[in-house]
Formats: C-alpha cells, structure tokens, sequence
C-alpha cells in the first residue's frame, strides 16, 4: 500500500508493507525508496515502511530552495510514523539516511526503539569533501541528475556487483534520474553541512545493529567497526562483496543480518 503523508509544505509518498514489528527505512543519497526492494519484499515478519524523502520521486518539492536540512529530514520521518500510527520503531538508514536518523535521536529520541546503520558514518564532512559536496552541486545545477549519478557510480558500488550485476546500476541509475534538482541540490548541502554525530552515539541505549559492504570506499569497513564501538552493546557485520550500497547488492546476506536481528527484538 502506498499513501500521501502531509509533512509541513510537502506531501511524502509512503509504503507500507505487512504486520509486526513496525521498520522505517530510510534512503540515502542519490537514491530513493526502492533502494530497499529487497528488504520490503522479504522480512516478512516486519510492518515495512519506506518513503522517498522530499524533493525525491513521488514525494513532493518544498517551494523556495530553502526546505531541505537535517532538522527537516528527520521531522518527515516523525510525520511518517505519526501518519500510519506507529510511536516508536526500528530505524534503518543508509548513508545520508543514517545521518538523518543522529538528527531523530537528538530531535525525537523517544521515536527510536533500535536503530540498524547500513553503510554510514558519525563523522562530518573533511574540508576536502565539503569541495567536492559543491562541485557536484556545480554539476547538478550545470548537467542534470544523469551527470550526478555518473560521477558518484564508480564509487558505489563494489568491482564485482560492476562485474556480474548490471542491472544493478541500472537501477541505481533510475533511482538518481527520480531526484529533483531543487532536492539534489538541496540534499548536497545538507550532506556538506552535517555536525560531527560521534557524541550522539555515546548517548545512545537502544540496540543497535551495524553493516557495511566489504568494498564500500565511502564509509570503509574500519569506519563502521570504531562507530560500532561508540554504541553501547551494538553488533558490527560485514557484507561480503559489496560496496556502498550492501542491501541492494547483496540481499541475501544483508537480510540474514537484518532477521536476526528483528527476531531477537520481538
């Protein structure tokens, strides 16, 4: 089922799946909610709600260029919960949705009954990042999304998904061509303007899984390991041959991670 949940000046489109343990996906950056096609298909166990964050596929564009930032994002998802009558769930992020997911913990911590970080990182971004955050802002505004999705490719996904699965950055192709280009642009300097989380995570009490792609460049297996370490009692696993995007690239063995971790918190 999907439904139009009202979140301030935006409409976002939602989708809910089965009966259970209520998880809230949450996209990163430049995907959407199909990131998590697997994930919605098989954890059957679980009440499945994933959403396209705003400026993205059929959710809506704030007016003005000004509605998009980390206090936003993570107000959606309390809007997201409040619409399909859920009060606190299992909050699962990749990349820029972990980032979004530190901002519910300092906004609406009582939202979060646990927490699984795929493919993140607590750390804001380096001088060096923050350049390239603004020239692929540069590029989007100058090319399109399709240019955005051709730089960010090569580093998201690992050699061997480039290798045996095409129809796999086929799809991560779709899933950039259904961005915005207020919400690319929008999204670009909230990535480039996000605090340190590292404190955050001290703080947190809640069971917390994290996973990460052998391969993944951008948020390097030693990365996830030491924000494991931040976290009270969290579990650190490793997806074998996959990149950035483990869950997509690797859904059987990401899902296996993922049941047995819903099985132990019902």
């Amino acid at each position: 089922m999907t439904v139009r949940v009202p979140a301030g000046e935006v409409e976002l489109a939602v989708e809910v799946r089965g009966e259970g343990l209520p998880v809230l996906f949450v996209h990163g950056f430049p995907f959407d909610r199909t990131l998590w096609r697997h994930q919605l298909a098989t954890l059957s166990r679980a009440r499945r709600i994933a959403f396209d964050l705003r400026g993205v596929g059929g959710s809506g564009v704030p007016p003005g260029g000004d509605g998009y930032s980390l206090s936003r994002y993570a107000d959606d998802l309390v809007a997201v919960l409040d619409a399909v009558g859920v009060g606190e769930a299992v909050l699962c992020g990749l990349s820029m949705g972990g980032y979004v997911i530190f901002e519910l913990l300092r906004r609406h911590p009582a939202r979060v009954k646990a927490m699984i970080l795929a493919d993140t990182k607590p750390q804001a971004d380096s001088a060096e990042a923050k350049r390239g955050r603004e020239e692929l802002t540069q590029v989007a505004e100058r090319e399109g999304p399709d240019a955005v999705i051709e730089r960010l490719l090569p580093r998201l996904l690992a050699p061997a998904t480039q290798a045996t699965q095409p129809e796999v950055a086929g799809q991560v192709r779709e899933m950039g061509r259904r961005w915005s280009l207020p919400g690319l642009v929008g999204a670009l300097r909230v990535l480039r303007d996000r605090p340190d989380s590292t404190e955050t995570l001290r703080g947190v009490r809640v069971p917390t899984l994290v996973l990460v792609g052998s391969d993944d460049e951008i948020a390097p297996p030693d990365t996830a390991r030491a924000m494991a370490q931040l976290i009270p009692g969290a579990e650190c696993h490793v997806v074998p041959a996959a990149g950035h995007l483990a869950p997509l690239e690797q859904p059987e063995a990401t899902n296996r991670w993922l049941d047995a971790f819903l099985r132990a918190l019902a």
